[in-house]
């Protein structure tokens, strides 16, 4: 009597046909990779944000920027109620990205909130958050600054004071008051440049 015929013999020899195909498929595409990239140069290694960089250097650039934030001078601040939207971009920022920020639909990646600080806190507080997030590589970010309902008669001081800072900030490309569920126009959102 005849011995069956077993398949798997038969399966094991697909089986290592399809891995030889397979690699010569992966060594093709590795040559094609290589031939694309060939004339590409490498970028120069960026000084921020460099792996290894210590708490203290990344607060020594957050002081460097720090200084391009003057303290908004009371008499010189533009009068903004806590009920005022702000909205600011760049030249070159398209209107159509401002409007996508200011429906809110670039995702959060971050959030400071200025509720209690000084003026002076508030913007050491700014250019480090600031500083971290664009170090981080995060584009959109949410600074809650508050309404000013408890400044009294001078006005939402944090709030005027972040609508000039952010203006001033080399890093923002634009920025936005928020949708009621995320603050309202007591917080914007920052559209940070990539």
């Amino acid at each position: 009597m005849a011995k069956p015929r077993s398949a798997r013999p038969n399966a094991a020899v697909a089986h290592d046909k399809a891995r030889v195909e397979q690699r010569a498929h992966a060594a093709q595409e590795a040559e094609l990779f290589r031939a694309a990239v060939r004339d590409v140069k490498p970028l120069a290694p960026s000084r921020v944000g460099a792996p290894g960089e210590t708490r203290r250097a990344r607060r020594a650039a957050a002081a460097q920027s720090n200084e391009s934030l003057p303290l908004v001078p009371e008499e010189a601040a533009p009068q903004l109620t806590g009920a005022d939207a702000l909205s600011f971009r760049r030249p070159g920022v398209r209107t159509s990205v401002l409007r996508h920020l200011r429906r809110g639909l670039f995702p959060i990646e971050d959030e400071l909130d200025l509720h209690g600080l000084s003026q002076a806190a508030a913007r050491e507080s700014l250019a480090e958050f600031i500083a971290f997030n664009r170090q981080a590589g995060h584009r959109c970010v949410r600074i809650i600054h508050g309404k000013g309902y408890r400044s009294g008669a001078r006005g939402p001081i944090l709030k005027i004071a972040v609508n000039s800072w952010l203006k001033h900030h080399c890093d923002v490309m634009a920025f936005s008051s928020a949708r009621g569920i995320d603050g309202g126009t007591g917080a914007v959102y920052v559209l940070l440049r990539a």
